[in-house]
């Protein structure tokens, strides 16, 4: 049975691609942290062809997020609640299924593709062996679409990177590849895990400019994980706060990064120059920061769990946890938002 569908607070039409409700992640190991939720109670959609920011510190959820719909959780890692893909759910298919799922259809972008790459092949195989996994298409015709994606990633001597190893090729033409990865078998849904982390300033506008260029000419959905706002301004059409495996604010970029109602999401932007309220900070002679961190203590307090470090707290929030609600463009889970 389809699952019942969110009312989209920002304009969407047709049926969600992606379908996330009450989704629980917790990791079957020994230490109090690990089993507290990695995620708790996560609900959210993504629509064909929309572009979707996670954003949060380290520790917030977002590659655990990533890993879920990837269906790439280790087996002892207790997941609940549903991952609905193209009304298909996810969390009933088996490896083999999953694995047809997990590269045709939905692909990933991961933040240091030289550590995914075999060091002893060469590019093009690698790519090659992208399509061969997920089609019928005999070898030449594989090879010739590795170089058209190829081209497509900005690629100009296509040859030159087909015959290269990995070790042959800089930083930034690791990610082109990266990309021509998961591109090339034309996936409806594509997930980048902070693709743009171990790069310098240019490499990332560069890498970003990419993205743009064939987020357009492929129509493919983008969940954009990153822990730094100012990559989404004018890219990304919604973004997600994720604090400690919970969303804490949800809405169309533009509405969030002028108005952040959470503190949260509020502190988050005032970290990052390239923000929309990191720009318009005040030169101080110290840093901003958010007060405190996030203790293993603080998942199992009862109250809010931001509580402790936020600087618009009242009694309620020692006590009660606040749940996500509609607030004119958006969802956010605090009950003294926009304070």
């Amino acid at each position: 049975m389809p699952l019942p569908t969110m009312p989209p607070i920002w304009p969407m039409t047709g049926a969600p691609l992606l379908s996330m409700r009450d989704l629980k992640v917790r990791y079957a190991t020994g230490s109090r942290v690990a089993n507290a939720l990695a995620l708790r109670k996560v609900d959210f959609d993504v629509w064909p062809g929309e572009v979707v920011g996670v954003l949060g510190e380290s520790g917030a959820g977002k590659s655990t997020l990533a890993a879920a719909i990837l269906m790439m959780l280790p087996e002892s890692t207790h997941c609940a609640g549903s991952i609905r893909f193209q009304d298909q759910e996810l969390q009933q298919l088996d490896e083999s299924h999953c694995r047809k799922i997990r590269g045709a259809q939905i692909a990933r972008i991961i933040q240091e593709p030289a550590l995914s790459m075999n060091p002893v092949l060469r590019i093009g195989i690698q790519i090659a062996e992208v399509v061969r996994a997920h089609s019928d298409l005999n070898s030449t015709s594989r090879l010739e679409q590795c170089r058209a994606i190829l081209r497509d990633v900005g690629f100009s001597n296509v040859e030159r990177i087909y015959n290269a190893y990995p070790h042959q090729l800089s930083g930034g033409e690791l990610h082109r590849v990266a990309m021509a990865q998961a591109l090339v078998c034309r996936p409806k849904l594509v997930i980048a895990d902070e693709p743009t982390r171990a790069l310098d300033v240019t490499a990332q506008a560069d890498i970003l400019q990419l993205l743009r260029k064939t987020h357009s000419a492929f129509g493919t959905a983008l969940i954009f994980i990153t822990h730094n706002p100012a990559l989404l301004a004018g890219f990304a059409d919604r973004v997600v706060i994720l604090y400690a495996g919970r969303i804490v604010e949800e809405g169309p970029v533009a509405q969030v990064f002028r108005k952040p109602l959470h503190p949260y999401t509020k502190g988050l932007l005032q970290l990052f120059p390239g923000s929309a309220m990191g720009a318009n900070r005040v030169k101080r002679d110290r840093l901003p920061a958010i007060p405190g961190t996030l203790t293993a203590a603080d998942y199992f307090r009862p109250g809010c769990i931001f509580e402790p470090r936020c600087s618009a707290r009242t009694d309620v929030c020692h006590t009660e946890s606040p749940v996500l609600e509609i607030q004119q463009d958006r969802q956010v889970s605090c009950f003294n938002h926009g304070k």
